[in-house]
């Protein structure tokens, strides 16, 4: 019953979200989990990535800005943040290591040319 319900969920924001531009959210059962294709008013696509059917962040989200470069590279497991976390922001990239949704690390790049430099020992 409850799967049913994340399911009917799902369905209700595709057809009721409706960018200026057309776009609608996309929301696909795959499996265990439930696929998403968000935009930006612009039609542009701001993030991609998976639910699982109890509607929780899965697997690897990415954002991406209103021109379509790139902006982050997330990972959740079942709600949580784990993994390495890329961010993109202009010449900075930098990299959160997540434990049980808990910062462990971070690094900084600045990216000069084709050559990046890190700013950490």
């Amino acid at each position: 019953m409850k799967n049913l319900i994340v399911l009917l969920v799902a369905c209700f924001f595709v057809n009721v979200a409706v960018a200026q531009t057309g776009k609608k959210d996309i929301y696909k059962l795959k499996g265990d989990v439930i696929e998403a294709v968000l935009y930006h008013e612009n039609g542009a696509v701001a993030q991609t990535g998976f639910y699982t059917l109890d509607n929780k962040l899965e697997g690897e989200w990415i954002s991406y800005d209103s021109n379509g470069k790139k902006s982050a590279v997330a990972q959740y497991d079942n709600g949580k943040k784990v993994g390495t976390w890329t961010f993109y922001q202009g010449t900075t990239q930098k990299e959160v290591v997540y434990n049980d949704s808990k910062i462990a690390k971070v690094k900084t790049w600045e990216i000069t040319d084709t050559r990046i430099v890190s700013n950490n020992p």
